[in-house]
């Protein structure tokens, strides 16, 4: 009988071990955050949407044309292409004394930007185009506090920046953990410390839309020039079709 009950009390250790070892393992990995990779973070924008590109319009106006410019987009040529009525378009995003035509400038005098910032906020309108997407979103989403910085925070995708976390109000306040290597700080993950009007998801949406305006005026006729661009190739497939044909029937009787 006592081996029988010894037989018994080791099966049961045995069967309870793994459930043990992995709530173990959970306790461990709530104790330690995982480390963020967000080098990998996508923007997955779509310049075909133009819902999203309507909205981040609306976002670019509000929170960025303080200080950066679209020194090649005219207001019209923008309500144009994304179907922005004109009553909205004079009520939600034109600045009071502009005309339609008017290119998309800051109202901040450079010399003031340059002085408050240390340099000039730069012009947007070929951004995406000469650092990507990825690299607007990756930015967006990686300002952290830095009370060293004159501005208070600072950014993974472009150290030192002289722009100020001015979603903050949106995303909220976070604070960054380091790891030191040697004698490199490596980064390991954010903290929220002040919470945001909007939720993680909600601001992920907010950047998407963003971006992808701004993927757009790099280049606003890209979604129509890949349209095209099937219909040229399809014709380019037939025409050499064709003139392959034409080759044999003119070659039949040398052959």
């Amino acid at each position: 009988m006592r081996k029988s009950a010894i037989a018994i009390l080791v099966l049961s250790l045995g069967a309870a071990l793994p459930a043990l070892v992995a709530a173990a393992a959970a306790e461990e990995g709530a104790a330690a955050p995982e480390v963020v990779h967000w080098e990998s973070w996508r923007a997955g924008n779509t310049v075909t949407d133009l819902a999203s590109l309507q909205r981040g319009a609306h976002n670019f106006m509000s929170y960025c044309n303080g200080c950066h410019s679209l020194q090649y987009e005219r207001y019209q040529r923008m309500a144009d292409d994304l179907k922005i009525p004109t009553t909205v378009l004079e009520a939600q995003l034109l600045p009071p004394a502009s005309n339609h035509l008017d290119y998309i400038t800051s109202a901040m005098p450079s010399e003031d930007a340059a002085l408050w910032f240390g340099k000039a906020p730069p012009d947007l309108s070929l951004i995406a185009r000469s650092k990507g997407t990825d690299y607007i979103y990756q930015f967006l989403k990686t300002f952290y506090v830095d009370p060293t910085r004159g501005s208070g925070s600072n950014n993974l995708a472009y150290p030192n920046t002289a722009m100020p976390a001015v979603l903050s109000s949106l995303e909220g306040v976070k604070e960054a953990t380091f790891k030191t290597e040697g004698d490199e700080k490596v980064f390991q993950h954010f903290e929220s410390t002040v919470p945001g009007t909007l939720t993680s998801a909600q601001y992920d949406d907010f950047v998407r839309d963003t971006v992808n305006f701004l993927d757009y005026v790099g280049e606003p006729v890209q979604a129509a020039r890949r349209s095209m661009g099937k219909w040229v190739v399809a014709f380019l497939v037939l025409l050499t079709a064709l003139s392959w044909l034409l080759k044999k029937e003119y070659w039949k009787d040398v052959h």
